[in-house]
């Protein structure tokens, strides 16, 4: 019997969970290639060799070019390459995901799609971040105010704590040297977590689309679940950034790598990936099952079936002895 052609595509169960990865690598203005199972990003510092197997997200930005073997064995790894815009701050294009079942995107579309449920996450959304409140009676006007309050509490908390001059979240999509440094620093924080969380929606195999807070934009459920870590993680790098620049005098046209280094520091640890994918879980699937978590990396291609069973694919269910009808 003739092999397939090619080296044989590695099955998920033989991968680093997206749970186990590093969050995310930043890279401009170089050449991203591979060396056996090593991503590598050549400029004219040199080479710098990253493996991809452990890596969560490989933000491409500005200048950058990648060779097709590259992006095999990123795909192969069932690491997300995601290509930005400068300092981060913009979106462009993702790629394949590590998960291969449905079973997530299957919940995610069912709750989304029933009002009582869509509510439900929502709130369980709020809860998270309303650890002592009780929120379950809850219009979603009443949690959005709620969620205003609060972030309005932190900005004030940081800035005291930073003493970092504070007066409202101003910022201009189209002109990110237009705000004042922290505000800078905060939309590049924030755009650093949305890749990180961007990257653990797509490897589990959900939609960012089909938000359940947020709506209508493709990455509606990237904002969701990006809004759980803010006031631990981006908040407090930002007005931690912009308090170094100014007590170091540093350049303010900097404050996007400065930040982004930051988020990257806070980050590390890996245990924000753990976070997302235990909490995705959590929010999507009934508590029996959120635990399962080495089901989204199973390989297994099924038919749905109008009673409600599933059936196995690949498989031919006529029966032997009947006739075709041509």
């Amino acid at each position: 019997m003739k092999k397939t052609p090619g080296v044989r595509p590695t099955r998920p169960s033989e991968l680093v969970r997206v749970q186990d990865r590093i969050s995310f690598v930043y890279v401009e203005r170089a050449t991203i290639g591979r060396d056996d199972s090593a991503i590598t990003a050549t400029d004219d510092a040199g080479v710098i060799h990253i493996p991809a197997a452990s890596l969560g997200a490989l933000l491409l930005g500005p200048g950058t070019r990648v060779t097709h073997q590259a992006m095999l064995l990123l795909a192969d790894s069932g690491s997300t390459a995601v290509w930005v815009g400068e300092r981060g701050v913009r979106y462009y294009a993702h790629g394949r995901p590590l998960g291969r079942t449905s079973r997530l995107l299957d919940a995610q579309a069912r709750a989304v799609s029933n009002s009582r449920e869509r509510v439900a996450v929502a709130r369980a959304m709020y809860e998270m971040r309303f650890p002592d409140e009780d929120v379950s009676e809850c219009s979603m006007q009443q949690l959005r105010g709620r969620e205003g309050a609060r972030v309005r509490g932190l900005y004030r908390e940081h800035a005291e704590r930073t003493s970092v001059e504070w007066r409202r979240r101003d910022y201009d999509p189209l002109d990110f040297a237009a705000s004042d440094v922290v505000n800078q620093a905060l939309s590049a924080a924030h755009s650093c977590l949305y890749g990180v969380v961007h990257s653990v929606i797509v490897a589990l195999g959900c939609s960012p689309g089909l938000g359940f807070v947020h709506t209508g934009h493709d990455r509606s459920f990237v904002y969701d679940v990006a809004d759980l870590y803010k006031a631990d993680i981006t908040i407090p790098v930002a007005f931690d950034v912009a308090a170094t620049i100014a007590r170091e005098d540093l350049d303010e046209d900097d404050v996007g790598s400065i930040t982004r280094r930051a988020v990257r520091d806070a980050v590390k640890s890996g245990t924000i990936m753990t976070r997302c994918v235990r909490d995705i879980h959590r929010l999507l699937l009934p508590p029996e099952e959120s635990s399962d978590t080495e089901v989204d990396y199973a390989d297994v291609i099924e038919l749905w079936d109008d009673r409600g069973d599933k059936v196995v694919g690949g498989t031919n269910f006529a029966p032997d002895d009947e006739e075709l009808p041509w």
